[in-house]
């Protein structure tokens, strides 16, 4: 039923995960929906990402160490990091904002905030799944983060205390390197450390979003792809949503559209800087699929099985939205993963894909 008062009709504007299953959400209070989305479902972050369902290590990404990889760092393009030189006033204001949140006090008031929303990831896509979306959660079983050495493990396992101590719920257990080899035979004679995570889930996300798609039309909702909302406006009673020419009253709107909420919600009093932290993958076939998903923290890169293969994960550079795929940031993940994983046939390399997850400078105030 809709709550007295509520709003009755909504733009929700982005058909990723985020617009979608806000739009599936409202639904199930009776809100009559419409999605919006320049491309399509599922063509952004929401196609290419690792697909790790991981309250356990969902941590803000302003952390004291992203500084210390130090401005020479950054700037390579093989760094798991990467700033590309640029004079563009947004993003150096950007970067100034994200410098300014990585120190361990805001890096753990931002912990603290998170926790409660962590513990209503995995029964939330449960309320998915159980509410007729076609599609499924997979339990990640032993979720293996690999290094090379233990002493390159303390910072994932200081990390784990931090995020404890801030109230977060995470199992794990420390191996040397011939364990996590049984446990996961993906991983080569370079491991000589790693961590198993329990508790953790991982989905197909191209698969997930387009079942969720597919629920949101069969419940009455009208999803336009290929409309581009350029403007939205205080109107009578609601919001004046304009795409592709047609203006359209509706009750509220949600933005859902990434890094590009700027252009719509800055008119409503939205000041923060939301900068593209475009990540790069790719799927490649393998001797043995893993039974879950594989991390290599040092690297940066995260390993997912889907199907048959392994998709392969990695960086974070900060760049135009739109800019092409830089083939340099492809050979870096390669060459990172290489001596870690055996089995992996990493140059036979399909769907090669650069997409725009959400950063925010402001994130740890």
């Amino acid at each position: 039923m809709v709550d007295s008062g509520g709003p009755r009709r909504v733009a929700v504007v982005g058909a990723g995960m985020v617009g979608l299953s806000t739009a599936w959400f409202l639904q199930e209070h009776g809100v009559d929906v419409t999605v919006f989305d320049r491309a399509g479902v599922a063509a952004g972050a929401s196609w290419g990402n690792a697909g790790w369902l991981t309250p356990g290590l969902a941590t803000p990404l302003p952390e004291p160490a992203v500084l210390k990889y130090g401005v020479r760092a950054v700037l390579s393009p093989s760094s798991p990091v990467y700033v590309p030189p640029s004079a563009d006033p947004r993003l150096l204001r950007f970067l100034g904002g994200f410098a300014r949140n990585s120190t361990t006090a805001r890096w753990r008031r931002a912990m603290e905030s998170l926790v409660p929303i962590n513990g209503l990831a995995l029964p939330s896509f449960d309320a998915l799944v159980e509410g007729g979306v076609a599609a499924e959660t997979r339990d990640a079983g032993a979720f293996v983060a690999a290094y090379r050495t233990a002493a390159e493990r303390r910072v994932l396992l200081e990390e784990i205390e931090h995020i404890r101590a801030a109230g977060q719920a995470l199992e794990f257990e420390a191996l040397d390197g011939d364990e996590a080899r049984k446990l996961e035979p993906l991983l080569s004679e370079r491991v000589g450390a790693a961590i198993v995570l329990r508790g953790q889930r991982f989905v197909d996300p191209g698969r997930f979003v387009h079942a969720l798609a597919d629920a949101v039309r069969a419940r009455g909702g009208e999803i336009r792809t290929g409309a581009d909302v350029d403007a939205m406006q205080d109107g009578l009673g609601g919001v004046a949503v304009r795409a592709g020419g047609r203006v359209e009253a509706f009750d509220a709107a949600v933005v859902a559209s990434g890094v590009w909420l700027g252009e719509l919600a800055r008119r409503f009093g939205v000041r923060s800087i939301v900068q593209a932290g475009r990540g790069y993958s790719f799927s490649v076939p393998v001797e043995r699929v893993p039974s879950g998903p594989v991390y290599l923290p040092a690297q940066r890169v995260a390993c997912t099985p889907l199907g048959d293969r392994l998709r392969v994960a990695g960086m974070m550079e900060f760049r135009r939205p739109d800019a092409a795929l830089d083939p340099r940031r492809v050979r870096a993940i390669v060459e990172a993963a290489r001596p870690m994983l055996d089995g992996a046939v990493l140059d036979d390399r399909r769907d090669e894909w650069v997409g725009r997850a959400r950063a925010r400078g402001t994130a740890c105030r």
